[in-house]
């Protein structure tokens, strides 16, 4: 049975836009806070470059994503669990976005 963090975090994640789901997928990749298991260098790389082609202001400009609160609202609920559980929501989001 999936946490209620999880759960709480999926929800979340479906309600975003896919720029956003982007943003956060990137956030995570860069983070050092977190134990997950996937190849981050190869997923940053293909989701920055997804993100780039719909995303005028990230193409053109070096943005802060402080500034998208819903993303940095998740990353704060993913800092609070465990390893196991941000690894559920990391391959969720990458899932999601790769369909």
């Amino acid at each position: 049975m999936e946490s209620e963090k999880v759960k709480f975090l999926i929800d979340m994640i479906n309600d975003m836009d896919i720029k956003d789901k982007l943003r956060l997928v990137i956030c995570m990749s860069q983070s050092k806070w977190s134990g997950l298991i996937y190849n981050t260098k190869e997923y940053y790389e293909k989701f920055d470059s997804m993100l780039k082609d719909i995303d005028e202001e990230y193409r053109t400009t070096l943005i802060s994503f402080g500034k998208y609160k819903t993303v940095m609202f998740a990353m704060a609920k993913l800092m609070e669990m465990e390893t196991t559980e941000q690894n559920k929501v990391a391959m969720y989001l990458i899932n999601i976005i790769a369909k």
